[in-house]
């Protein structure tokens, strides 16, 4: 039986994590520049290394099965942003945003992908604790999704989503620039929105996409409110400075969604072993549940984690050295 963390701690721990976030947007609107390669690799050690720390508070003031749980449900997350950092270039590349502008569009579609998170992990906290068949809908969801990873490319999905802005374009009187961080901007005498609008809705579409698929992913590891909480927060913290350290490698990471893609295939795979493991549905087994469903513990998900997310992105870096020295050797032929 897992130990209740301590009130005094869940409390601290979201007072702490907003005044960080706060802190980190004020300084994005404050000093606006493009973070150098060295300021970026800075921040993003120090929120990962934030998230290690907390574990460790976890497995001190709680136990090992917790600070496990949270290990891996902030991996999981994580990767997944990761995946939606594929869609954010996407549509910073398709609007012509602006470089010194980015830090605040990208702060801004975190704190988006953050409520929105927040909303579905309250619903799926309240659907998991009165329906347990819900585990067969989100294991089958997550196995959906997972195919859909594999076999769909981001540019495809934000063709899709462009259908909402073309909708938008025909209805709203929008201008061709930007006008800093304004919304809306004199043209022509007329009051129009600006392009950043537009770039707003496709962030929020997109964030709306990644959390309808990772909200079930990490309830698939943890079934606590506060460590899905947690674990999400500390996965989207760090995101903006990691854009900036990706670059254009971000791009060449070919293999990561299929890590992404197996991943979820398998807690997919580990929630419906769950739901016969609990079942209760009349027409599967009489409603009884199923004795040869085994019980996924969080050390076998922890280790499939790391292991597809090490593999995906260990064989994506290969392939770029490949393909530089397949360059370099057809350039040199052609001299």
């Amino acid at each position: 039986m897992e130990l209740a963390l301590p009130i005094w701690f869940e409390i601290t721990t979201f007072v702490v994590l907003t005044g960080i976030i706060v802190g980190d947007l004020v300084l994005a609107y404050r000093r606006p520049h493009i973070p150098s390669t060295r300021e970026s690799a800075l921040w993003v050690a120090f929120y990962v290394a934030l998230a290690l720390v907390f574990a460790v508070l976890m497995l001190v003031l709680g136990d090992i099965e917790q600070a496990g749980q949270f290990v891996a449900g902030w991996l999981t997350e994580y990767s997944l942003s990761i995946d939606n950092l594929f869609v954010f270039v996407i549509i910073m590349a398709r609007f012509a945003v602006p470089r010194k502008l980015q830090q605040e569009v990208l702060m801004v579609g975190i704190l988006i992908a953050l409520v929105l998170r927040g909303v579905f992990i309250l619903l799926g906290s309240q659907l998991i604790q009165n329906f347990s068949w819900i585990f067969y809908i989100f294991g089958a969801f997550l196995l959906y999704t997972a195919v859909q990873q594999a076999f769909t490319n981001n540019e495809g999905m934000e063709e899709k989503e462009s259908g909402v802005i073309a909708f938008l374009r025909k209805r709203v009187a929008i201008t061709n620039e930007f006008d800093g961080t304004k919304l809306r901007t004199m043209h022509d005498g007329v009051k129009k929105f600006t392009p950043l609008m537009v770039v707003f809705i496709a962030l929020g579409t997109t964030d709306l996409v990644f959390a309808l698929d990772s909200i079930p992913a990490i309830f698939g590891i943890t079934q606590s409110a506060f460590i899905v909480f947690t674990a999400n927060i500390f996965a989207l913290m760090g995101l903006r400075q990691l854009y900036f350290l990706l670059g254009d490698l971000i791009d060449r990471l070919v293999y990561l969604k299929y890590g992404i893609a197996f991943v979820l295939a398998f807690i997919a795979v580990k929630l419906v072993f769950h739901a016969l493991h609990e079942n209760d549905v009349p027409f599967i087994n009489g409603g009884k549940h199923v004795e040869w469903a085994p019980e996924i513990n969080t050390w076998v998900s922890l280790a499939v984690i790391v292991g597809s997310m090490a593999v995906a992105t260990v064989a994506s870096l290969v392939k770029v050295r490949i393909d530089r020295r397949a360059d370099s050797l057809s350039d040199e032929a052609v001299d």
